[in-house]
């Protein structure tokens, strides 16, 4: 099910993608470990904040939405909650 969040996520990652080809290219050129690890820092930022909104897009418009509906009861709910914590 796609989101109104996923073209934005989506950008993210691909500039994740990116980034971390062009760290690639740094390692092979030698680079000093500290810039490498800076760089690494931010992709790794990158996919952290891109995972933190498609959890919390999930929460929002699939598990609550689905409460709201009644599509879904509350052990569900903690059912699929629990399983998103493990991603946090």
């Amino acid at each position: 099910m796609a989101h109104e969040t996923h073209p934005h996520i989506r950008r993210q990652l691909q500039q994740a993608h990116g980034h971390l080809a062009k760290v690639i290219a740094m390692l092979d050129a030698g680079r000093n470990c500290p810039d490498l690890a800076q760089q690494l820092e931010a992709v790794e930022s990158t996919i952290r904040k891109s995972k933190r909104m498609l959890v919390q897009d999930h929460l929002e418009h699939c598990i609550i939405d689905a409460i709201a509906a009644g599509e879904m009861n509350r052990e569900d709910a903690l059912q699929a909650f629990a399983s998103l914590t493990k991603y946090l």
